[in-house]
């Protein structure tokens, strides 16, 4: 099939190489030259796993471009993928997804070609049958569910797993405007995917609210297992994980999600349940589950911070081994690693970082108030406590005589619980959501 994919960032140009890589024929648009160059020069325009080995496996299927016009008149169906920035009141705003509209709109005008508008972009609910269809009828001069087709379909998918989760999702979720619009959509999908996907259809605003709470349901799911954490780490004997894997074999609950840590974070997460309980509030409903999650979350960093207090003296030296997210991504938007290394330097500790995709991205918001060393090995050598923020295979894979350097042993906060057996001997590990009688005594409150 012919597509178009609006947007060529950090979700927009997984899709459009996953959509190319498995035989369609797909145009890239964005308005950043950088962007559209690099794709038309076969190259990866953002730093995502498995993303330039399908670019490479899509070859002249994928191609891109500045001009919408000339996209949306040689294809079937356009998906807009573009930013939903939060407003004031924690809404996503649809301002980057209405001029994509009006432009795709007046594109379509030139044309008797039927298409369908795919949106792909997290909106509010009540927006795809608001402003947005409002905006398409009136640039395109058509009817919707006439002659063009406005669908909603939000991907579930998460940076550093992009391509994998466009290829593995759980199911497929379309907002329809007709029954035309929603099968060109599934087919889509149809000769992408190459297994069976559930697929639920409906009407716009279900859909809408069904993306959103999802995301809101498994951030609750994190918070839970985080406040259960926080509670095994002051009752003796307790330990979160024994807890939460007992859990997860009820089938109503699934042990998805269910790992006390640290906080969630990047661009969606800790948004979706400010949105929800905003747009809720306007609807003179209550989501106190999401504000509930929200503040749960919020509590995570000043826990680690007060806990790495109790590990070392006062004024430590502390590495923080992990400043994205979450693995295999350079973002660092609302990232806990982030946020504890601001909050022990504040504290009064040196900070020293490193991580082995976000160092210069997260330099650009730390600044000086961190040293920045780009080997997990010499952060761990400078500091007395070490904190492990992300669950990455670079730091899983550190060798027990990495924190036995120059024969001092140092305390280990692993988060995450990655570390292998062996690096015990040589460090005292703590680990988050497990009781602390066993604290080494000279690092004891």
């Amino acid at each position: 099939m012919d597509i178009a994919v609006i947007g060529l960032g950090k979700l927009g140009s997984p899709l459009a190489a996953v959509l190319a890589d498995k035989g369609h024929r797909v145009i890239g648009v964005d308005l950043n030259p950088a962007a559209v160059a690099a794709i038309n020069a076969g190259r990866a325009p953002v730093v995502e796993p498995g993303l330039q080995e399908r670019i490479d496996s899509a070859g002249s299927r994928l191609t891109a471009t500045t001009d919408f016009a000339a996209a949306i008149t040689q294809t079937d169906i356009s998906f807009v993928i573009v930013p939903t920035p939060s407003g004031a009141d924690g809404r996503f705003t649809n301002r980057y997804v209405a001029d994509a509209i009006r432009r795709i709109g007046g594109a379509l005008r030139t044309t008797g070609r039927y298409h369908v508008v795919n949106i792909t972009s997290t909106v509010m609910p009540g927006s795809t049958g608001g402003e947005i269809r409002a905006a398409l009828e009136d640039a395109s001069g058509r009817k919707v569910g006439e002659d063009v087709g406005l669908t909603y379909n939000p991907e579930f998918i998460a940076l550093g797993s992009v391509v994998r989760d466009l290829l593995h999702p759980d199911m497929l979720l379309i907002g329809q405007s007709d029954q035309r619009a929603g099968d060109l959509l599934e087919s889509v999908y149809r000769q992408t995917l190459s297994r069976d996907v559930p697929v639920q259809r409906m009407n716009w605003v279900n859909a809408e609210l069904t993306k959103i709470a999802v995301n809101t349901f498994v951030t609750t799911k994190i918070s839970y297992a985080n406040m259960l954490a926080e509670i095994c780490e002051n009752l003796p004997d307790a330990d979160v994980d024994v807890v939460t894997a007992a859990l997860g074999k009820d089938s109503r609950i699934g042990a998805k999600y269910l790992r006390g840590a640290l906080g969630y974070g990047g661009p969606c997460f800790p948004r979706d349940n400010i949105a929800f309980a905003s747009m809720a509030r306007g609807l003179g409903a209550a989501a106190d589950i999401a504000t509930a999650t929200d503040i749960i979350n919020q509590r995570q960093v000043d826990r680690v911070v007060r806990l790495v207090g109790r590990l070392g003296p006062p004024g430590s030296a502390v590495a923080v081994l992990g400043l994205s997210y979450k693995p295999q991504t350079p973002v660092v938007d609302e990232s806990q690693g982030v946020m504890i290394a601001r909050g022990l330097a504040a504290a009064g500790h040196e900070v020293i970082v490193t991580d082995p995709l976000a160092l210069e991205s997260a330099g650009a918001v730390l600044g000086d108030t961190v040293v920045a060393i780009a080997s997990a090995e010499a952060a761990i050598a400078a500091a007395e406590v070490i904190v492990i923020t992300t669950p990455a295979p670079e730091f899983r894979d550190l060798p027990a005589s990495a924190f036995a350097v120059r024969g001092k042993r140092r305390v280990v906060l692993d988060c995450w619980r990655i570390l292998s057996a062996e690096v015990a001997d040589v460090a005292d590990v703590v680990h988050l959501g497990r009781s602390f009688p066993d604290l080494p005594s000279s690092a004891s409150a």
